[in-house]
């Protein structure tokens, strides 16, 4: 007959645990997720809803680690990405990833009309011109430069926008009233259409933050919650609110200012 040996108590101590930098929880090391490029370590779960959240917004194509601190200034690779979000969210930063490229190209540009969402080739031996553009999904001709309809020996209107992202056009959104569902970007021109949410917005183009109803400079704000926390875009993962909040509270007067000039009931 055999009997069972006790094992000592130093044998019976777990395993070392690893400290989240976004949570600051203590976990396994298979609950945890390494970096790549730059051997950062965090939560799955924090890392993934970190990338999430910046892929839903559009805040990001090139997702940087979450560690504002990293030395290595280390970025996720796109089979990172994809090993830790579900599939249609992945879908939308492959497309976030697109757009960006179009963006940046100087020989492509979108359509600029509403309903067409085609990119359009130019022509590399007249890029620092305006040249003609004829969209071949829907044949809509336009100006390289401003993407109004072509017009051939004027000049470019000086208020034209001169980004577009794909779905917008130049000349339906003409909007600039306080309630208007689509308005220009301060800082870089490019047309941002609002549904729903706080008065805080982010341009996803220049990542530029103002107030919807006053277009003032958010920058400042949002620049002081993140070093007060000490976590950067690592606040957005710990608490949204705080930061989308504080900006909200600044800009409710601009709504409600519009109303001041009623009397006051006596």
């Amino acid at each position: 007959m055999t009997t069972a040996r006790c094992r000592p108590t130093w044998d019976l101590a777990l395993d070392p645990l690893v400290s989240c930098k976004l949570c600051l929880g203590e976990y396994p090391v298979e609950q945890m997720t390494t970096i790549a490029q730059c051997q950062c370590i965090f939560c799955t779960l924090c890392l993934k809803q970190y990338v999430e959240l910046l892929i839903k917004e559009g805040l990001e194509t090139a997702i940087s680690c979450p560690d504002a601190a990293c030395p290595r200034q280390g970025h996720l690779q796109e089979n990172e990405i994809e090993c830790m979000v579900a599939a249609e969210i992945m879908q939308r930063y492959k497309k976030l990833q697109f757009e960006r490229e179009v963006l940046l190209d100087p020989c492509r540009t979108w359509c600029p009309a509403s309903t067409c969402q085609a990119v359009c080739q130019l022509q590399e031996m007249g890029l620092q011109t305006p040249q003609l553009v004829q969209c071949k999904a829907c044949d809509t001709e336009f100006c390289s430069a401003c993407k109004a309809s072509w017009h051939p020996g004027q000049g470019c209107p000086e208020t034209m926008p001169i980004t577009f992202l794909p779905g917008e056009t130049s000349s339906a959104f003409k909007l600039e009233e306080d309630d208007a569902p689509i308005k220009r970007c301060p800082k870089c021109k490019v047309y941002i259409e609002r549904d729903e949410g706080c008065a805080q917005m982010m341009c996803k183009n220049c990542k530029h933050a103002f107030c919807w109803y006053c277009l003032e400079s958010l920058d400042s704000f949002v620049q002081v919650v993140g070093i007060f926390a000490g976590f950067g875009l690592l606040l957005l993962v710990a608490s949204p609110f705080l930061l989308l909040a504080t900006p909200f509270v600044l800009c409710c007067k601009c709504k409600c200012s519009k109303g001041d000039d009623d009397p006051l009931p006596t």
